[in-house]
């Protein structure tokens, strides 16, 4: 049987987006209310699956490690709910691939690992390559944040609460 999944971009969604890389436990910051939406996303029967940018390492600015020891304090906060993580550690100034979003291989892999179906899975994140990404799996999409005038996305909502209503409020509408 397939399974439903949302998958989830880290900073600006689950971490506070500071601008800039976020790679040391002091800045990764988990935003309010995450714990609690991938909560009630997790008792509706969904994965929770992260897929991040982080070009960082390419560029020698952090490590692998750096990026590990975050996802563990993310997984710490929000009771080990998340069911897999996964990054891409390149940048096209150094190293192409096709992992990066806003190209789909993260997510390509998760699906086949986990036998995901795209048609009853989501895609929360806070920029175009998020969306762009999720487009190519056939995977249905929302925007977080104020990044992008109103109106330009078919789901655009302040924070992953309020995208976890909009998912669950939308999987009612099928039965």
């Amino acid at each position: 049987m397939q399974r439903k999944c949302v998958f989830l971009d880290r900073d600006g969604v689950l971490n506070r987006e500071r601008g800039d890389y976020t790679y040391t436990l002091e800045d990764f910051e988990v935003l309010p209310g995450v714990p609690e939406a991938l909560a009630l996303l997790k008792q509706n029967g969904f994965l929770l699956i992260v897929v991040t940018n982080q070009g960082g390492i390419a560029k020698g600015l952090y490590t692998k490690a750096d990026v590990i020891a975050c996802h563990q304090k993310l997984q710490d906060a929000c009771d080990h709910l998340i069911d897999a993580l996964y990054y891409a550690p390149s940048h096209p100034k150094y190293s192409e691939s096709l992992s990066r979003k806003p190209d789909s291989l993260m997510l390509e892999r998760a699906i086949a690992r986990y036998n995901i179906d795209p048609a009853q899975s989501w895609m929360v994140g806070d920029s175009h390559r998020d969306l762009e990404a999720a487009e190519k799996v056939g995977v249905r999409s929302i925007i977080v944040g104020d990044k992008y005038n109103p109106g330009s996305y078919t789901w655009q909502v302040n924070d992953l609460c309020e995208a976890a209503q909009v998912i669950l409020g939308e999987e009612g509408k099928k039965d």
